[in-house]
């Protein structure tokens, strides 16, 4: 199947990178001399991906500004402006109406970094439902979030792992919730979950969570060699 929508989450405060975020939103912080923005739309057109709504909220018209139309990625960029903060779910709910087509959509995280291929999601994701990537437990989130059972995804369980921030979703998912809802991505995660209509899948390669002083400078270490 192929993916060639997403939604990218920008809209946040960056309230963990204290100071840093007083004058630029968290999705431009630095990594290797580029917003860390730019690293996640290279990646997800590197994979196909050709149309993306953006978020935002925080210092928005820096953010739009930096991005432009897109055409400098080799993608189109649609900017989708919360005077109130949606969350997560809202942000994705809203995003939607900026995209064109239909089919299954990428949400992606925009301070999250990694090497995820959103194509394998494509190939588990079951119809009406979400795929996930799950990563191994970070030491600021010992306990997980959800397990895998039998490629599915659920509440409890031994061997927990945790949202990587990178997901595929059918849009009907989000049919019940009205635009400008304001929701958490995972309400209707649980409720897929319950209904078994999730499916997951562990990432073993790099993956950056930079939304921390010492992840963003953990980040740029490691792009540094």
């Amino acid at each position: 199947m192929a993916i060639d929508r997403a939604v990218v989450l920008a809209a946040g405060l960056g309230t963990r990178l204290k100071w840093l975020t007083d004058s630029r939103p968290k999705a431009l912080m630095q990594v290797r001399g580029e917003p860390v923005i730019a690293h996640v739309i290279r990646s997800l057109v590197s994979q196909g991906i050709s149309d993306i709504a953006v978020n935002a909220h925080h210092h928005a018209e820096a953010l739009k500004a930096y991005l432009g139309d897109g055409s400098r990625f080799g993608c189109r960029i649609r900017i989708s402006y919360e005077p109130v903060l949606l969350d997560s779910g809202g942000g994705v709910k809203q995003a939607l109406g900026f995209l064109p087509g239909s089919g299954p959509v990428a949400v992606c995280n925009a301070d999250v970094l990694s090497d995820f291929d959103i194509r394998h999601l494509s190939e588990i994701v079951p119809q009406g439902g979400a795929a996930i990537g799950l990563v191994e437990n970070p030491r600021h989130h010992p306990i997980g979030d959800f397990a895998l059972s039998r490629g599915r995804v659920v509440a409890e369980g031994n061997n927990r792992l945790t949202f990587s921030g990178i997901s595929l979703w059918h849009e009907n998912a989000f049919e019940e919730y009205e635009e400008g809802a304001i929701f958490s991505l995972v309400e209707p995660m649980r409720k897929l979950i319950a209904d078994g209509h999730c499916t997951g899948m562990r990432h073993n390669g790099y993956w950056f969570d930079i939304g921390r002083p010492s992840d963003l400078m953990r980040a740029n270490r490691l792009f540094d060699r």
